[in-house]
């Protein structure tokens, strides 16, 4: 059986790059906990946006029938705050990045068990963005910018 947490991992680095964020890190671990994405952005690179900014993403990966609003609910103050304190020793490990913008964001991913003829075609979530393999369908349903401070 695939880890579905690093699935939705996955589909949220896919989407961000194709958003044109680079993946610094996946899984960054230290003693506080666990940062799911750090990605950057380049100024300049596009339009939109004026400066280089830093976002460390929390990934939530549900299926069908949780009991916490599709994992919103586990944001917790508690949980912001070791996220932040996390947040605040891989800058420690990275002064070169120390002094950028940065932001957390949280990503809501949905995943569905199907038949093997269910897996094509699947794109029903908010961003359309899926990713489809042998038993399951996961799908980016929010992504939420700045979701705490």
């Amino acid at each position: 059986m695939p880890n579905i947490g690093e699935l939705g991992e996955q589909l949220v680095a896919q989407w961000l790059q194709a958003q044109g964020w680079e993946i610094l890190q996946r899984r960054w671990r230290c003693r506080w906990g666990e940062l799911d994405l750090i990605a950057w952005q380049q100024a300049g690179r596009f339009e939109l946006e004026a400066e280089t900014s830093l976002v460390f993403v929390e990934v939530k990966t549900r299926s069908r029938g949780n009991w916490d609003a599709d994992g919103l609910l586990a944001i917790t103050k508690a949980k912001q705050a070791k996220l932040y304190q996390t947040a605040q020793l891989f800058l420690a490990d990275n002064p070169d990045l120390a002094n950028l913008p940065c932001r957390f964001d949280v990503a809501l991913v949905s995943c569905q068990r199907v038949s093997r003829q269910g897996c094509q075609g699947y794109t029903d979530g908010l961003l359309s963005q899926a990713i489809a393999l042998p038993g399951y369908n996961l799908v980016l349903q929010e992504y939420i910018q700045g979701a705490f401070h």
